[in-house]
């Protein structure tokens, strides 16, 4: 059974970790998770809920599912988009990925 034990681990009794080791890796595992994914996370939140609460009445805006179109009407929880002539869509303010520079429209047709 030497092969599986070395003579020096058996001799000196394999010693007991350090529990305050344990807990000081723990400790610093989390710290780095919150500045790597909590805090980048709550970032982006922020500015996305600064954004919604800007949106405006003309604004040219393009939401999660790619639909690009221009606000005609703002609502509390909604807003209306006009994504061609005369077609309007009902989306939900969460939904607008990115507000566009003015005329990004008209540069597109």
């Amino acid at each position: 059974m030497n092969f599986f034990i070395s003579d020096a681990m058996a001799q000196s009794g394999g010693g007991a970790a350090n529990p305050m080791g344990s807990f000081i890796f723990i400790g610093v595992f989390f710290v780095i998770m919150y500045f790597m994914l909590i805090r980048p996370q709550q970032k982006r939140m922020k500015s996305h809920n600064e954004m919604v609460s800007t949106l405006g009445v003309g604004d040219e805006v393009i939401t999660n599912g790619g639909t690009l179109g221009s606000i005609v009407a703002v609502d509390d929880a909604f807003i209306k988009v006009e994504i061609a002539p005369g077609t309007e869509i009902h989306v939900q303010k969460s939904a607008v990925a990115k507000v566009l520079p003015k005329g990004t429209i008209k540069s597109l047709k």
